[in-house]
């Protein structure tokens, strides 16, 4: 546990952006693992919550969410880093039982709460993790581009100011989600530092070359992997459905 926590910090600080799919259960965590670069693997909550019939938003009850994540963890020795949204209720417990379950960091959502209040939260993952005595990495997310129709210079700085709050408790990086402007996205590593911004891939966002340029520390696709999966998946039904064959090229060996 202490050597992956200890690559996966290592990862956030390399000069090399940090690419992650996220992956929801043991055969996703074990497809993603065997292709050639992938160094660390993280969970997406919405993608876990999911798979099991729940909605987004720590409606997935935490005892069956670390079940899964425990699951992921136990199919690889790659670092993992855990979705736990808001912390569900405790942040510091719940850090305390993401460990157990294998993960060595983990995503921490403000939902733009009172700036004392989000700060708090992120200081009791900090006095967990160093309870523990484990070099957990916390992936401190605030909402502050997801509250807003279109994101403007004030939306970039509610984010900055935030995230600077957070790394200065003890967050080794930020991430905002939505955020896909290149001016947007150098304006924020310019305000929280290089190797510090973690954003979420989105369609139509910059490519990972261009942000690893730009000084963004980690890259996610979030949940939009289970959606590339799903639509595989209808896509292949809706082909034999209307006559069709499987298309070529599937790889029997992708399934773990």
């Amino acid at each position: 546990m202490a050597d992956r926590a200890t690559t996966l910090r290592e990862l956030h600080e390399a000069a090399e952006i940090l690419v992650l799919a996220n992956v929801w259960d043991a055969a996703s965590a074990r497809a993603v693992a065997a292709v050639d670069g992938v160094r660390a693997l993280a969970t997406a909550s919405h993608s876990i919550a999911a798979a099991h019939g729940y909605e987004d938003g720590e409606n997935i009850p935490l005892d069956l969410h670390l079940a899964a994540v425990e699951r992921v963890t136990a199919s690889t020795e790659l670092p993992v880093s855990m979705d736990f949204e808001a912390g569900y209720g405790d942040p510091g417990e719940t850090t305390r039982r993401a460990l157990a379950a294998g993960a060595v960091g983990a995503n921490l959502e403000d939902k733009m709460r009172p700036l004392a209040d989000a700060v708090a939260a992120v200081e009791a993952v900090v006095a967990a993790r160093e309870a523990e005595g484990t070099g957990f990495v916390l992936n401190a997310r605030t909402d502050a581009f997801l509250v807003v129709g279109e994101p403007d210079e004030e939306t970039v700085a509610e984010a900055a100011e935030r995230g600077r709050a957070f790394l200065d408790a003890g967050a080794e990086c930020v991430f905002v989600p939505r955020v896909k402007e290149v001016a947007h996205t150098e304006a924020l590593v310019a305000e929280l530092g290089q190797r510090r911004l973690s954003v979420i891939a989105m369609p139509g966002g910059p490519p990972a070359a261009d942000l690893e340029r730009m000084g963004v520390a980690r890259v996610s696709m979030g949940p939009w992997s289970y959606r590339v999966a799903l639509t595989a998946l209808q896509d292949a039904a809706a082909r034999m459905l209307a006559g069709g064959a499987l298309a070529e090229g599937v790889r029997p060996e992708a399934l773990p």
